[in-house]
């Protein structure tokens, strides 16, 4: 018998990594023959993209009567519960887990990072209601120990892009830099940035990339610029408007990376590229300790110097083993329902 499926999260934004969680999700879904609805910002693109149905996220009507009809609701992945970004965001998504329980529906979180939820209405509101959940699934240490104090069992799981299959794709020696809006991601670290990969890839093509235009492409139009100031003849240019395919297609292709979005070093790590990690988020520095990489700090710059010497003078070698244990398997999530 085939069962419907709703996923809820941050999707039709054209963010890289939520995008390819989404992807991910569905084809495993569809080895269940699974008949699955997407709430999406743009569904027309969702759709089409995915070859599911799809429902604007915000058209009450709309979710509700998919949720009616519905045998569970999928809520994630990504750091949907949490109130840093948006208090209202996270009313979204906890709106959305209620209508599916007050229908009786099946509910799961799905590979998620919980909190914080600083507001205690929204703490309570957000406990209350994943007590009630059918199965979760957590992407990290810190959101399972908080669950834990909660009294809710969870599953620590790997992030689901770690499931992605990587084509093979002709190597260059092309240099990557991925870069994203950051409250402390100043001039200065950019400088220093530009500076260092001017000292050792001027020979080099140096591709910035913009994962997610709305957040990405101011910054690297900045760095850009700061990078052909210091040499006005370096090969570089900013890539955007890309699909994801084509996104992990660089990754893979690329020599070298250096990245902030935790997604692009996944790939990166996945694909076994040179990867030089920008730690902004205790993401991007659980996957470098995890990997043994050395990574970037916003705010270290002479630190920095000497990361950047250290990095070019070694080979990095990959754990193949550790890289397949990040596979996830999807089957027990399934079945918990």
């Amino acid at each position: 018998m085939t069962k419907k499926y709703c996923i809820s999260g941050y999707y039709g934004f054209d963010n890289f990594g939520d995008e390819a969680i989404l992807k991910i999700l569905v084809e495993n879904l569809k080895k269940f023959e699974a008949e699955i609805t997407v709430f999406s910002s743009t569904p027309l693109k969702t759709s089409e993209k995915l070859e599911v149905k799809s429902v604007k996220s915000f058209d009450l009507k709309g979710v509700i009567k998919a949720l009616k009809q519905t045998d569970c609701l999928i809520s994630g992945g990504g750091s949907l519960l949490q109130d840093v970004t948006s208090k209202k965001s996270l009313i979204y998504y906890l709106a959305v887990i209620f209508l599916a329980q007050f229908f009786k529906k099946k509910t799961i979180i799905f590979a998620q990072g919980i909190g914080p939820i600083n507001g205690k209405f929204l703490q309570k509101t957000t406990k209350f209601l994943l007590k009630k959940c059918d199965y979760i699934s957590v992407r990290d240490e810190k959101s399972l120990a908080l669950l834990n104090t909660w009294g809710i069992n969870a599953t620590l799981c790997s992030d689901p892009v770690w499931n992605i299959d990587l084509k093979q794709v002709e190597k260059t020696e092309k240099i990557g830099v991925q870069l994203r809006d950051f409250p402390s991601l100043n001039d200065e670290f950019l400088s220093n940035l530009a500076q260092n990969i001017n000292k050792h890839y001027a020979d080099k093509e140096v591709l910035i990339l913009s994962l997610q235009n709305k957040l990405d492409m101011e910054v690297c139009k900045k760095f850009y610029d700061i990078l052909k100031g210091i040499n006005v003849n370096i090969n570089c240019k900013v890539v955007e408007n890309t699909s994801n395919d084509e996104v992990i297609n660089t990754i893979v292709s690329l020599n070298t990376l250096i990245a902030m979005r935790y997604h692009a070093c996944l790939i990166g790590v996945k694909a076994q590229v040179n990867l030089l990690p920008i730690n902004y988020d205790i993401k991007v520095e659980n996957l470098a300790k995890m990997f043994d990489l050395n990574s970037l700090c916003l705010c270290d710059l002479g630190q920095n110097n000497k990361v950047f010497d250290d990095f070019i003078k070694s080979k990095i070698i990959y754990d193949e083993e550790k890289i397949s244990e990040q596979f996830l398997e999807f089957e027990q999530i399934f079945n918990a329902v």
